[in-house]
């Protein structure tokens, strides 16, 4: 008789440390689950702002490429106007603008893709609001 109460006994523990075991994986499931979905919420967030700054920038540049065009006819029928030449006046400009081309070409890595890529890295990786 002892002999099967020690074996109750033996087989109760057993039973409730699987039972802690088990509650212990349900708890360490649902934190998963939750960083996962906290994660996926975190990635959602950073890639709209960076969509957003995207097209930030593609609007801001197609207005100055808008006033940049409209300020070099501008200038080169002002211009045409003081050398009474339209022909000259508008090669000038378009003398200008490729020059002002070719700066940006050259210089495009410094001007504008390491700028606009630490503005992106910034963005993506900005911590300030995870800590809250």
């Amino acid at each position: 008789m002892v002999k099967w109460k020690k074996l109750y006994k033996t087989n109760n523990l057993k039973m409730e440390e699987f039972k802690k075991i088990e509650s212990l994986i349900d708890k360490l499931r649902d934190y998963v689950n939750t960083r996962v979905a906290q994660l996926k919420l975190s990635v959602a967030e950073k890639i709209s702002k960076a969509a957003a700054l995207l097209i930030g920038f593609l609007i801001a540049a197609l207005v100055f490429f808008l006033f940049f065009v409209l300020l070099s006819v501008a200038g080169a029928i002002a211009l045409s106007e003081w050398l009474n030449n339209y022909w000259l006046g508008f090669l000038i400009v378009a003398g200008v603008v490729l020059i002002i081309g070719i700066l940006l070409w050259n210089f495009r890595e410094k001007w504008l893709q390491k700028p606009i890529m630490n503005i992106l890295i910034q963005t993506l990786f900005d911590n300030s609001e995870d800590e809250e």
